[in-house]
């Protein structure tokens, strides 16, 4: 059964990591104990962007956040393969005026190096839209580097499409 508490495998997937081809991928919520991998990944995802930069003991505060969410309007999963975190993505609720209910904002979608191109991204965020559509999210929405075009084409691959919209922002 899909959703956030059933378990996604991806069985012998083609891959130059050892092990893989005859392990699996498990896809789970995340816990607390996943934070500190879960920061690594992000530093990697944020070393990519323009717009943000590694920064440790935030990134570990965010995610304790994430994961201490006590009205569950936020979830994280994790790919895992061998007892290692190797993937993550997660959504957070908020509600939208245009939907007249409740949407998600998509973070963090991000795969090991030596572990992408295998279809593990695409089970992190085919997991966030089953839990999303359980939860009646009426829409899910995210934000790409727009000089990213393998994400870009990531993205597109998986249903996603593109709109009029842009993003600003103001620090505070």
């Amino acid at each position: 059964m899909p959703g956030s508490d059933a378990k996604n495998r991806l069985h012998g997937a083609p891959s130059a990591v050892p092990g893989l081809s005859r392990g699996e991928i498990t896809v789970r919520p995340a816990r607390p104990g996943d934070i500190p991998r879960m920061a690594e990944l992000l530093a990697d995802l944020f070393a990519l962007e323009s717009d943000f930069t590694p920064q440790r003991e935030q990134q570990i505060d965010g995610l304790s956040y994430l994961l201490a969410d006590p009205i569950g309007r936020t979830r994280v999963f994790v790919a895992e393969h061998a007892c290692t975190v190797v993937g993550m993505a997660s959504v957070q609720m908020l509600i939208s005026t245009a939907e007249g209910g409740r949407v998600g904002i998509v973070e963090d979608v991000v795969v090991e190096l030596k572990y992408r191109r295998r279809g593990i991204g695409a089970l992190l965020l085919r997991e966030l839209v089953d839990w999303s559509k359980q939860k009646g999210l009426r829409r899910l929405q995210l934000l790409a580097d727009h000089d990213n075009r393998r994400a870009l084409d990531f993205y597109h691959k998986n249903g996603w499409v593109g709109t009029n919209l842009i993003c600003l922002r103001m620090m505070l």
